[in-house]
């Protein structure tokens, strides 16, 4: 299937942003965990990667999302955020995943963008509001992969979204950058709700005949104001998950993503790892995007490569996770994550200001974390990339 893959991108994308996904996501982003491991050896603490949520903006109202829409809507200033990608660029960071809300709404992202052409950047969209001159104007860019989220079939994915027409509007938006030859991603967040949906070779060989070069799978976490824990998978669910995953590996021309299990079918948390961390739209710079708790501000801050470097809750937070699990610990164990976090003296960082009533009626759920049932990878690409890359092969948290 590498093969077939390897075809797909030489017919489906246009050569200029091939050869800059190849060099600065490829090349530039093996170099970054190289780097990263060294830094880790002498005992610093530095990011891989970074994540970016530039605005709190939204068109929709999804089911466990975690961001609270203001108005007036918050928006990263620019400045700030050019400020944090050139104190990456001095530790070899070079891929920068953009989230919101809807990152389209923060009205200088394509500043961003056109302002770090050595980088390369992962915009996390609903796709709704990609058009076909927004999507023209990212294949003039070349270093933009859009990562459309779809959530189930249509019916499904109005209820996931609290939107109307959802699905149609995320294909439309999909279409709009297969036309551009974009390389182009699906996201799902997987759910008790869509998983006969989406978790199945039928639904992979549609996005290959749209167009979609890699396909994301990410386990549907109940957390904000409107958790819906009732949607969260049990364990049985979770392992016909993550063997789903492997075997679309060997069948399907397109990328597998996943971010949650290394090469041996271990469990891990890129956060307690370190090798990636988040920036909500206030500049509070927090372990990930769903713990919305902060120490430290980046916006603030006059050294931002330091500020990240010598966190001292982010410290904690990488020393105490992993001695409890391998595993997500808001899933398995809210109440520890919350002592954790008042025993740093972390603030809030919801916009909501009930981040830790939140956390105290969160029931415990099931994680990725499965002793006993690990699924090794079996396909040697795949297993060749986590084990020595861990981001490489889109495997990225």
């Amino acid at each position: 299937m590498i093969g077939r893959f390897a075809w797909r991108l030489l017919r489906e994308t246009d050569p200029r942003l091939l050869w800059k996904l190849v060099h600065t996501l490829g090349w530039k982003g093996m170099r970054a965990i190289r780097s990263f491991e060294r830094r880790r050896d002498r005992g610093e603490t530095f990011p891989a990667f970074l994540f970016l949520s530039i605005t709190n903006a939204c068109n929709l109202r999804c089911q466990g999302c975690w961001v609270t829409q203001s108005s007036p809507p918050k928006h990263l200033e620019l400045e700030t955020l050019n400020r944090i990608i050139e104190a990456g660029k001095q530790h070899g960071c070079s891929f920068y995943g953009i989230l919101g809300g809807e990152p389209f709404l923060h009205p200088r992202l394509f500043d961003l963008l056109r302002a770090h052409p050595d980088c390369y950047f992962q915009v996390f969209t609903n796709g709704t509001l990609i058009t076909p001159e927004t999507a023209a104007a990212l294949r003039r860019l070349g270093n933009v992969t859009p990562l459309i989220s779809i959530e189930g079939s249509e019916s499904v994915s109005d209820v996931r979204r609290g939107g109307a027409r959802v699905f149609a509007r995320s294909l439309e938006g999909l279409q709009a950058c297969a036309r551009e030859r974009l390389f182009t991603g699906v996201a799902c967040s997987i759910c008790k709700s869509n998983l006969e949906d989406l978790a199945g070779e039928p639904f992979a060989r549609r996005l290959v005949e749209l167009g979609v070069h890699y396909l994301w799978y990410y386990i549907y976490r109940p957390v904000g104001p409107r958790p819906a824990p009732e949607l969260a998978l049990d364990r049985d669910e979770v392992r016909r998950l993550r063997r789903h995953i492997v075997a679309l590996r060997r069948r399907a021309p397109l990328l597998v993503v996943d971010s949650y299990w290394d090469h041996d079918g271990k469990a891990l948390c890129p956060a307690a790892l370190g090798i990636s961390h988040h920036v909500n739209p206030f500049g509070d710079l927090e372990p990930c995007p769903i713990i919305q708790f902060a120490a430290d501000n980046l916006a603030r801050a006059d050294d931002i490569a330091g500020t990240i470097a010598h966190s001292p809750f982010l410290d904690r937070f990488r020393d105490a996770v992993p001695r409890r699990t391998r595993g997500c610990i808001v899933l398995e164990d809210p109440a520890a994550l919350a002592n954790l976090l008042r025993e740093t003296g972390a603030r809030d960082t919801t916009g909501r200001g009930t981040g830790f009533a939140e956390l105290a009626a969160l029931c415990p759920c099931q994680s990725h974390h499965m002793p006993g049932d690990e699924v090794p990878e079996d396909h040697w690409a795949y297993r060749f990339a986590k084990k020595h890359w861990f981001f490489g092969f889109g495997a990225y948290g």
